[in-house]
């Protein structure tokens, strides 16, 4: 899995978003900052609104109308998500701009005008032209005024220009960053697109990642109250199409306690009215029947391919135990809902706890005592084949024949080899059950953005050659197992039809003498002797 941790310093938010590939959880990461951005701008309002409040009587008013305005939200909690149109993959495309100016173009300088000769014309009086040597020397100075006033004219038109040239330089090379920075926006838009496209692909091909990343999306874009969790988790079974969905809901907590604030003029003082007991309890059992509804509607809706059949919506709190004052985490609701049957139901007329009754949901009779249930179904979050694994590379030297080697220690080496080849990048290696079956010996998670993913690995320690048949049955395996890829190892070799079979698929084949290559880029030795296994094979049945 790849990891973004994201925060954001006014809401005092965190949160580490997981995702398969580093782009989807870049993805992820985004949509959650402009959630969050959005939510914080929303409580910069409500803050400048109580700001400009300028007295006692005007701010008990306010906090009253802010009251009825959380209960009419928690009232309307699922009828305000039938209104609201369903999230599409359109709707998950970044559309923003470049928001950066382009530099302004520096404009010409106006030049002034070249010196003329009539204006250094020299005055000639009767006198000058009775004596021609005045005349001549006034014409001389005259002519050389002119000639330095061209001269300074000219080295300030260059000045002018050199200092426009150099303003054009620097606004060509900020023109060019701002293009460069426009084209990477432009360019990580159109790919963030290409990915929300062939997301929807899959999705529609109901590939597992894909119908996950967006039922957590929509999940994520609900709109509820800002106290409220907004946390949940999804997982989607390709073979029946159910998905499951732990939610979690919001405790009492999250419900006003004031009912009303009144304004005591004799005082001077606001006075807080309590909301009713029975209000309390009554609103927290509808909220979270609300949400399980709402939630169940949501993703029905938003799967326009109905690729998924039936949804497990599983309602999870966090609380502290009265009698212990230990902090708790249960599940107070389950339900299991058919798209066909769900999508019949008119909501805007339903009562939800009886709806929630009618799809046979299970709860105790007061959410509010939140008595945990058992869900009617479980993400399963562990592989239950995975077993404990031991150290086997350690043991090996340039006598050891992996040929004839134990097959468990077998199956023990290669997980520990490819343990160690994955580590590089984060990944982890497990070992499945002892069956001997040719089924799944080690599954690997790579978080590699390229190569990475969930990863088949087949060990065979055979003596002949490895034929089509076990070929086969890997790529059945990948397929079964979602996977992304599947690789073979075996001490003998593979015939042309296991290569042929092999090309073009997400396979790999590593024959004995890679094995052994790739125990050597590791530091370990060993030897694969054919003929030596197959005599003491037969020795043992002997």
């Amino acid at each position: 899995m790849w990891e973004v941790t994201i925060q954001h310093k006014g809401l005092r938010a965190y949160r580490v978003v997981r995702g398969s590939t580093q782009k989807e959880a870049e993805l992820k990461a985004a949509l959650q900052r402009a959630k969050w951005d959005e939510r914080w701008n929303s409580l910069l309002v409500k803050q400048k609104k109580t700001d400009l409040l300028r007295s006692n009587k005007e701010t008990a008013g306010s906090l009253t109308e802010e009251i009825q305005e959380q209960v009419t939200a928690l009232e309307t909690l699922l009828e305000s998500s039938l209104q609201q149109p369903p999230l599409s993959w359109e709707c998950l495309k970044d559309r923003s701009v470049f928001k950066e100016n382009p530099p302004i173009k520096p404009t010409p300088p106006v030049m002034p005008q070249e010196p003329e000769e009539n204006q250094f014309l020299p005055l000639i009086t009767p006198l000058d032209r009775v004596f021609s040597g005045l005349r001549r020397k006034k014409e001389a100075i005259a002519a050389n005024n002119l000639a330095s006033a061209k001269e300074k004219w000219s080295e300030y038109c260059a000045s002018i220009d050199a200092n426009f040239q150099t303003e054009m330089l620097s606004y060509s090379k900020q023109l060019s960053a701002w293009e460069q920075g426009r084209a990477r926006h432009e360019s990580a838009i159109k790919e963030q697109h290409a990915h929300i496209d062939q997301l929807k692909n899959e999705f529609a091909e109901g590939d597992v990642k894909a119908v996950e990343f967006f039922c957590s999306e929509v999940l994520n874009h609900s709109s509820y109250p800002d106290n409220f969790p907004q946390d949940s988790t999804v997982s989607f079974n390709q073979s029946n199409r159910v998905l499951v969905v732990d939610f979690e809901l919001p405790n009492q907590s999250a419900l006003p306690k004031i009912k009303e604030v009144k304004y005591v003029a004799v005082r001077n003082q606001l006075q807080k009215i309590p909301m009713p007991e029975t209000w309390m309890k009554r609103t927290y059992d509808d909220v979270l029947y609300q949400v399980a509804l709402r939630t169940l509607h949501e993703l029905f809706v938003a799967d326009e391919s109905s690729i998924v059949k039936s949804i497990v919506f599983n309602g999870w709190v966090r609380s502290i135990d009265k009698a212990t004052g230990i902090d708790t985490h249960g599940c107070i609701l389950s339900v299991q809902a058919e798209r066909e049957e769900f999508l019949q139901i008119n909501l805007s007329q339903v009562e939800p706890k009886a709806c929630f009754r009618k799809l046979k949901g299970v709860a105790s009779s007061k959410l509010t005592e939140l008595a945990p249930i058992r869900p009617i179904l479980t993400i399963n979050k562990e592989d239950p084949r995975f077993v404990d694994a031991y150290a086997v590379a350690e043991t090996l030297d340039d006598r050891t024949n992996l040929a004839a080697m134990d097959w468990m220690d077998f199956e023990n080496l290669i997980r520990e080899i490819f343990e160690k080849e994955f580590s590089k990048n984060g990944g982890e290696v497990k070992i499945t059950q002892a069956s001997r079956d040719g089924g799944v010996d080690a599954i690997a998670f790579d978080p590699d953005p390229i190569r990475g993913g969930k990863i088949i690995i087949q060990a065979k320690r055979y003596t002949n050659v490895v034929g089509v048949a076990a070929v086969r049955d890997l790529f059945g395996t990948v397929h079964n197992e979602g996977a992304n890829k599947g690789i073979l190892v075996t001490t003998s070799t593979y015939g042309p039809d296991a290569y042929e079979f092999a090309k073009g698929k997400p396979l790999t084949l590593l024959s004995g003498n890679e094995l052994l290559g790739l125990l050597a880029a590791h530091g370990h030795k060993a030897k694969i002797d054919l003929q030596e296994a197959k005599l003491l094979s037969k020795l043992s049945i002997e």
